[in-house]
């Protein structure tokens, strides 16, 4: 494997990021939900403005290795954004080789060019490889607050009572 370098994604690179979603689809075990095409990534990151999401991807050679998926929340209590990750994967042969870690970097020189207060992710708890890998970078667990979700069939509900 070359030197991995991360930048930003571009539209062109929405064919050779959307194989490494699914393998993260598989790998948290919701591919049979996993619903998201090119037509969706192009239009929600790159025709909308602003975009609904922002892409940094990691190559070696010609080859995609890794993404990073993220947006901002613009306003919290800090006065700041909150710069939030919704997906980091690296490729299965190229893990604990830094390429998540470039990725994490240049997330965190986004979050501090766009003024935010904190960086946030969810990791699924059986993931100990990636706790870890945060923890290392100096992330810790937010031990106050619990995570509260509404399936679409619960909210339909709720929004016609």
């Amino acid at each position: 494997m070359t030197e991995p370098r991360v930048r930003k994604a571009v539209e062109a690179d929405v064919c050779n990021v959307l194989p490494l979603m699914r393998e993260l689809a598989e790998f948290e075990k919701y591919v049979s939900s996993f619903a998201v095409t090119e037509e969706v990534l192009r239009e929600q990151g790159f025709r909308r403005s602003p975009p609904e999401f922002h892409c940094l991807i990691a190559e070696s050679g010609d080859e995609l290795v890794g993404f990073l998926v993220y947006y901002f929340v613009p306003f919290t209590y800090r006065a700041k954004p909150n710069l939030i990750i919704k997906e980091l994967y690296v490729a299965d042969g190229c893990r604990s080789k830094g390429v998540g870690k470039l990725l994490m970097r240049a997330v965190a020189k986004e979050a501090e060019q766009a003024g935010c207060g904190m960086i946030k992710w969810y990791v699924a708890k059986w993931n100990g490889r990636g706790i870890r890998f945060y923890e290392r970078l100096g992330a810790t667990i937010d031990p106050d607050w619990h995570e509260f979700q509404m399936s679409e069939k619960v909210f339909r509900d709720l929004a016609a009572s």
